[in-house]
């Protein structure tokens, strides 16, 4: 039983870390040490531009160019949230 809690409070604390998931495939429209841009080749977003900034734990097995073709893993994460008053509660 005790086996159960601990492996439900690990599974629990690692999703609550991790932030959404994603991945797009497409060309480099463009490259930087900072970012890279790719026009995405097919799907629901096919030809939209996903920019995307990158730092040196970015992992790349070269270095990629404009015009290459690649699957970037992405994720998504709140900066912050401003929650705003509600309008009816005001009156």
């Amino acid at each position: 039983m005790n086996k159960t809690r601990i492996l439900a409070a690990l599974a629990a604390i690692a999703f609550a870390s991790s932030a959404l998931a994603y991945q797009v495939t497409g060309e480099v429209v463009a490259v930087s040490a900072t970012g890279i841009t790719v026009k995405a080749a097919a799907g629901k977003n096919k030809g939209e531009s996903f920019e995307m900034t990158r730092s040196a734990a970015t992992k790349a097995a070269t270095e990629p160019k404009k015009g290459d073709k690649v699957t970037v893993e992405y994720e998504i994460a709140a900066k912050s949230i401003e929650v705003k008053a509600d309008k009816k509660a005001k009156k």
